[in-house]
């Protein structure tokens, strides 16, 4: 149900964007993402830090694409989310001394600290290559092809990267206590 959480803003920016235009798919956006943050605050009583950020970038780049009637700004979006991840990994790693991606997956997942490392960087260098790859669709290729890139492109290279990581930590995973198995014992 997260997933499809996550990705209501980006299908509904794909449908206004297939029955409409740009524009229309940029508003859709707007106010979806809007109202999942009232949502979540309303049903959840807290909202997630990554909605807000997504909030904020879709809001602004998204309201400037409107008032300017330029698709420039959000075809940006995706690029600034992306380099923004990336630098939160990066500084937090480097600065603080944190590892975003251990605290979200220490869990399930229980390698050593050199994997952890590893597994931060390769996000960033990730997320930056996404964000450049996105540029590069979107002011090398027709509108449309950026569209279908952005929703299709974008979202099975996450998978496929999730996927990968998936496989190669599968020794690392933490087992998880079956409920039943402690009741017996």
């Amino acid at each position: 149900m997260r997933i499809f959480f996550d990705l209501l803003p980006v299908i509904l920016f794909f449908v206004g964007f297939k029955l409409f235009d740009i524009f229309v798919a940029t508003a859709i956006a707007i106010v979806t993402t809007l109202a999942l943050i009232i949502y979540s605050k309303i049903i959840h009583k807290k909202v997630d830090k990554m909605l807000m950020i997504n909030g904020a970038i879709i809001s602004i780049l998204g309201g400037i694409t409107l008032a300017l009637h330029d698709k420039t700004f959000i075809m940006w979006k995706p690029t600034v989310l992306n380099w923004i991840g990336a630098l939160v990994l990066l500084i937090s790693n480097i600065t603080f001394k944190k590892n975003l991606i251990q605290q979200m997956m220490s869990a399930i997942l229980n390698p050593p600290t050199s994997v952890w490392q590893t597994l931060n960087w390769l996000w960033i260098v990730f997320l930056v290559g996404l964000g450049f790859l996105n540029l590069y669709v979107a002011f090398n290729y027709p509108e449309k092809t950026w569209v279908n890139f952005k929703v299709f492109g974008v979202t099975s290279m996450l998978f496929i990267f999730m996927i990968g990581q998936t496989i190669v930590l599968r020794r690392y995973l933490v087992q998880q206590i079956d409920d039943d198995s402690e009741k017996k014992d």
